[in-house]
């Protein structure tokens, strides 16, 4: 019975974290109406880093003092926090939200490309290969249309896709780093990625507050609060707890959650293509991660 209800609280937490991550993009979209891209990165990391301090210090952790931890985390908070923030919320200029959610989902098999390289003991096999053939054919039926026209632009979608690209480098320096405490790691990152995006866009601090509305404001607190704050500590209590194979299915998750809040909130359209798409992304992510049988 405890095991039982131990696998519930594992899905609720996955679930919580898809709803926040998979609203995410939602959420950018309806911040941008009063702010810039740049803006947006600076705030929501101000604030999710403020909220993983406050837990940080709940749990008695300690942030490091040696430079060399420092460096650490301004690497992964630089390619893993303000790059690829700034890259999805400038695509989401030219994207809807839903397809934003959608090109994010080629990020796990980037990653299985650039482990290949850069991990040892991860070499591809013909599961990862062609799982990444499917995942890029279903990058190439969203690009399609795109170029041919339609409501995305084509500069939007490759801002999306260089945004997943540095998620997937960020998974591989991460693993390549020294093991560092959860609660440590993702606040000092977090810190870490607001100081630099502010030396990156001051701009920020010339906001006119009176002309932004309530709903951006409300909308880009909760994307400081929940989807960087609230999601991180999700994220490694999850780790902790079931294990990185079960997070990995958020893999599949997010992108279903995106499109379609996309199209119901929005109205953004929901398109055969775009369908078929997910389906090969899926389905590819789904066949890398099958083992090879001899």
């Amino acid at each position: 019975m405890n095991q039982r209800r131990e696998h519930q609280i594992n899905w609720i937490l996955l679930l919580s974290l898809v709803a926040l991550w998979g609203t995410s993009f939602l959420g950018i979209k309806v911040s941008l109406q009063s702010f810039t891209p740049d803006q947006v990165v600076v705030l929501r990391l101000s604030i999710g880093a403020a909220v993983l301090l406050v837990f940080m210090l709940a749990r008695g952790k300690r942030l490091p003092s040696e430079p060399v931890s420092w460096f650490h985390f301004a690497l992964m908070g630089l390619i893993g926090n303000v790059l690829p923030f700034w890259f999805i919320a400038k695509g989401q200029m030219f994207v809807t939200s839903g397809m934003a959610g959608l090109l994010m989902a080629i990020m796990p098999l980037m990653t299985l490309i650039l482990a290949h390289f850069f991990i040892a003991d991860e070499n591809l096999n013909r599961n990862k290969l062609l799982g990444f053939v499917f995942g890029i054919s279903g990058i190439t039926l969203i690009l399609g249309p795109t170029i041919l026209g339609s409501e995305n632009s084509l500069i939007g979608c490759l801002l999306v896709l260089s945004a997943a690209i540095l998620y997937a480098t960020n998974t591989i320096i991460a693993r390549r780093l020294p093991t560092y405490s959860s609660a440590v790691v993702s606040t000092g990152v977090t810190i870490c990625a607001a100081i630099i995006s502010l030396l990156l866009w001051p701009s920020v601090l010339d906001v006119n507050w009176a002309q932004v509305s309530n709903l951006s404001l409300f909308t880009t607190i909760w994307l400081g609060i929940f989807p960087t704050g609230v999601a991180a500590i999700i994220f490694f209590v999850l780790i902790r707890r079931a294990g990185p194979t079960f997070l990995s299915n958020i893999n599949y998750l997010i992108p279903v959650v995106a499109y379609f809040t996309g199209a119901i909130v929005f109205g953004e359209l929901i398109v055969w293509h775009d369908m078929i798409a997910l389906v090969a992304i899926l389905f590819g992510i789904a066949v890398s991660r099958r083992k090879v049988t001899s």
